[in-house]
């Protein structure tokens, strides 16, 4: 069966730096707002009390950056930096001759061909790349992305506004939503509040704030929602390569060092988590919507860990490109196939999928009624429910439709 798929190659935006004998970083990097900018004004409505209990709506026209300077205000205490320290290798420097102690090349040329040699001479800790993030709760629980705090080997430590050091410790990691919940060890910190993804507007003005490129701290940049719910595949430096359903498209400027940090309304509010920005492409980043967030958060303040809902299938969208190219019937629904290593099964053994009686080449049309398309991804679909729920899949098996039930289970820490 062919299977063609367009996809965006992006990359996640946590700053890598290459640690060797001599000091530096490497990064790529979007393009910002032009300098001069323009922000038209914006009304809001006033309701007032008058006497005798009446009310009277008037509307008051303010600037945008107004809004703006207030929003980062508000947000700003709550935005930290995350730096990420590993042991590595320490170099020494020696010099040895390529002709060793021969008496002969020595008589003629001394030790003037000798040349500088390296060797580990044991290990020292280093700053090996940063990422940013957000509080939450004020007894210190932070949100940032799985791809800033995957290495299980290294030490992080969060940076607030205020110049404060604390250790940090990654309490939960979801590779599959590029999520991570960190806590550190202080009450009485300010918070962030969580806004509503869903209602989101394309054209509607938003506010990264982040560690960009993993030295300047809470790097403010503003801009637009370019669009909603795209799907892209993202990669970086050694964080693998992720498939990001869903996501937040914008053109205000995130750049490496971002990843994590909030994408904030004119209110202050988290609409989103920047993730990852487009690879030679200017103004095109992306953020995780906090709706799909919020769930997690809860889980973590609740279990100690993020629960996930699992069933057990490799797929590809159905799209009219997909369906021509393969003789399908429909244009729509979630095609059960194979990843391309050979262990990469398309129905995982022993998964609710299975017992389910879900086999390659099925497609997943509906999920408890809701048509499975690039608008809802059945993996999004999956995630709004919780483990143990009985759903109703309609799927195509040979050519005819069915319906089967299939019980969640708990998707297991990688």
């Amino acid at each position: 069966m062919q299977i063609s798929e367009k996809k965006l190659v992006i990359i996640v935006v946590a700053a890598s730096f290459i640690v060797s004998s001599v000091s530096g970083f490497i990064f790529g990097v979007a393009g910002g707002l032009s300098s001069g900018k323009y922000f038209p004004a914006i009304a809001e409505k006033i309701t007032k009390k008058m006497e005798g209990g009446g009310k009277e709506e008037t509307t008051k026209v303010v600037k945008e950056d107004s809004a703006i300077i207030d929003a980062v205000k508000k947000a700003d205490p709550a935005v930290v930096s995350i730096v990420i320290t590993k042991d590595v290798p320490k170099l020494e420097q020696y010099y040895s001759n390529p002709f060793g102690n021969d008496p002969f090349f020595r008589q003629f040329f001394g030790d003037q061909f000798n040349t500088p040699q390296y060797r580990q001479k044991g290990t020292e800790k280093k700053e090996v790349g940063g990422g940013s993030g957000f509080i939450v709760s004020s007894d210190g629980l932070i949100v940032s992305n799985n791809h800033v705090v995957s290495d299980k080997e290294a030490e992080y430590t969060v940076l607030t506004n205020d110049g404060k050091k604390y250790p940090a410790k990654v309490l939960a990691r979801d590779s599959v939503k590029d999520l991570a919940v960190l806590k550190i060890e202080k009450t009485g910190l300010p918070t962030l509040g969580l806004g509503d993804s869903d209602n989101l507007q394309v054209g509607q003005t938003v506010i990264a704030i982040g560690n960009a490129l993993g030295e300047f701290r809470n790097t403010v940049s503003a801009g637009i929602i370019s669009g909603l719910k795209r799907s892209v595949t993202a990669s970086g430096f050694g964080a693998g390569t992720e498939q990001l359903t869903n996501v937040i498209q914008t053109d205000a400027a995130i750049n490496p060092g971002n990843s994590g940090g909030p994408l904030l309304n004119l209110s202050g509010e988290v609409i989103g988590v920047n993730v990852a920005m487009a690879q030679g492409a200017e103004n095109i980043g992306f953020a995780l919507p906090i709706n799909d967030v919020k769930k997690a958060i809860s889980d973590v303040e609740k279990h100690g860990k993020i629960i996930t809902p699992y069933m057990g299938v490799r797929y590809i969208l159905v799209n009219s490109d997909i369906k021509e190219k393969n003789n399908l019937s429909v244009d729509y629904g979630a095609l059960v196939v194979r990843g391309e290593m050979i262990s990469d099964l398309a129905v995982i053994p022993g998964s609710p999928a299975d017992k389910a009686g879900i086999v390659e080449n099925n497609i997943i049309l509906k999920v408890n009624g809701t048509k499975v398309d690039s608008q809802n991804p059945l993996a999004n679909l999956i995630n709004k429910y919780s483990v143990g729920d009985e759903i109703t899949l309609r799927i195509l098996h040979r050519g005819e439709e069915k319906d089967i039930k299939v019980k969640l289970e708990e998707r297991k820490a990688s």
